[in-house]
């Protein structure tokens, strides 16, 4: 089995130029720097390098989007100058963040090295599991869905189809999956569990991305329905017809409903 040291560089997988230009990164809101020698480490080897250990903290900045601060203590000290300085202090556990950093790390060369290492017939080269495989720039690595169904629930559906719109636009890293079925999923959901009002208004949403989607028009029909709108089922049931004209479905909810594909 490869050593810690070994496995620890397998997690940050960075391609080499962008671990270089990470390096060149100042440490912004800190006035002073990583220290020159560093105490403390559980999971790293204790005679690593400066240059490699810091190597692999820029890299965790990169693919959890967040600074140093977020892991480490920032303690604040007396200057020479006007107000005071901060530093941080890396040797001292007290951030949880910091303490599940390491049980992550021990997670993830469990999974290359034990768990995927029994995969039969394993790809070669193998597929190794990275920090950014699952953060993709996120510091809690979520699922568009898990994020706007908690906008829904904790601040309503407008917040909701605000953050889905700023999440598109900035479109970070890939972190999110905007295809169709991403917002139809949240939507359908939310329609189960009687939300119906919210469902409507997220796949309306999904309507101004992908305005030829038929099964967008269907499952609104179907939520129409349900809820007893029948004039509005009917339109959405032959908007899908006009998009799929073959839709057995939508012929059918309309026959059922003694009413044909059109007026």
């Amino acid at each position: 089995m490869p050593s810690v040291f070994v496995r620890a560089r397998r997690c940050i997988g960075l391609v080499a130029a962008l671990s270089l230009a990470v390096l060149c990164l100042p440490d912004v809101a800190l006035s002073q720097g990583p220290p020159q020698k560093f105490e403390n480490l559980k999971y790293f080897p204790k005679d690593i390098p400066r240059d490699s250990l810091l190597e692999h903290m820029r890299g965790f900045t990169i693919a959890l989007g967040v600074r140093c601060q977020f892991c480490h203590v920032v303690d604040t000290v007396a200057s020479g100058g006007p107000g005071p300085r901060e530093r941080l202090v890396p040797k001292l556990d007290d951030k949880p963040t910091k303490r599940k950093a390491r049980f992550m790390l021990h997670m993830v060369d469990s999974l290359n090295n034990v768990v995927l290492a029994s995969l039969p017939d394993r790809s070669n080269p193998p597929v190794m599991i990275e920090c950014v495989t699952c953060h993709r720039g996120s510091p809690y690595p979520q699922t568009l869905e898990t994020v706007l169904d908690d906008a829904v629930t904790h601040y309503g559906v407008d917040s909701a189809v605000s953050r889905y719109k700023t999440l598109r636009e900035d479109m970070v890293s890939g972190r999110y999956d905007f295809s169709e079925t991403s917002l139809s999923e949240v939507a359908r959901k939310l329609g189960e569990r009687g939300k119906t009002a919210d469902a409507i208004a997220l796949y309306k949403l999904n309507q101004q991305y992908y305005p030829s989607s038929a099964n967008i028009d269907f499952a609104l029909a179907e939520l129409y329905r349900t809820t007893g709108d029948r004039d509005q089922a009917i339109t959405e049931y032959r908007i899908v017809l006009q998009k799929r004209p073959n839709d057995r479905r939508a012929t059918q909810r309309l026959k059922e409903m003694g009413v044909g594909a059109s007026h």
